[in-house]
């Protein structure tokens, strides 16, 4: 029954319809697309592998790892350190908001329709450090508090990430559906190595390497017609 419960709440929280405004942030897509560096299903596959593998999916993954093990050991120092990192470690203002405010929705809403003692913890965190929380710790926070299993959780964060990317360039370029559906199912692999990745990687090692993906988060910031909010 437990493992029936994790299933569940992970296909909840995971679930574009999860109410923490995902459909409105591309991640540079939507000028990508502007200036042609997205233009179809193959370069969209090539541009969101380059987010999990090398950008703030890979950076994301790992420090969802380490807010996990903070939370699951009630470790109050390193948990301060992750919230702390993982709000710094953007490198556009539209990116921290993305990330940001989706992370106050999402543990908003876990904290009041999956109520757990233990989720004073992070409050008080937050409330004493005046904090907000990345996406990526509020995902974690709430998995270890529940005792959903961190490998799975992993999967179904990066999963969640990949696919709402998916989303914004299948309306952005355009692109049909099943097309869609085919960058998801190639970026499998791709998902599994961000998070075998991220089960093996030290803090001192985080970091992303994506500097055009950064650039077109910078310029999107003035496009002049937008839909997405980054």
């Amino acid at each position: 029954m437990t493992d029936t419960f994790n299933l569940y709440r992970l296909m909840t929280w995971a679930s574009p319809s999860f109410p923490i405004g995902a459909f409105s942030y591309s991640h540079g897509i939507e000028y990508a697309v502007q200036v042609g560096l997205v233009s179809d299903g193959e370069s969209l596959e090539h541009w969101i592998r380059s987010v999990i593998i090398d950008g703030d999916g890979r950076s994301d993954a790992i420090l969802f790892r380490l807010a996990y093990e903070a939370t699951k050991t009630e470790n109050r120092a390193d948990l301060q350190e992750i919230i702390e990192l993982a709000s710094a470690m953007r490198a556009t203002s539209e990116f921290a908001v993305e990330s940001r405010q989706q992370g106050g929705a999402f543990f908003k809403i876990a904290i009041s329709a999956w109520p757990n003692p233990d989720f004073e913890i992070v409050e008080s965190l937050i409330n004493d450090n005046e904090s907000s929380l990345a996406y990526p710790i509020s995902f974690a926070v709430a998995c270890a508090v529940h005792s959903v299993p961190l490998e799975s959780s992993l999967y179904a964060y990066l999963h969640g990430y990949a696919s709402n990317l998916v989303s914004a360039g299948v309306r952005l370029i355009p692109l049909g559906q099943t097309d869609g559906q085919s960058v998801i199912a190639n970026l499998e692999a791709d998902v599994a190595s961000a998070v075998d990745t991220a089960m093996g990687t030290i803090l001192d090692d985080l970091g992303s390497a994506t500097p055009i993906i950064d650039w077109t988060s910078t310029q999107h910031e003035t496009q002049y017609t937008r839909l997405f909010r980054s």
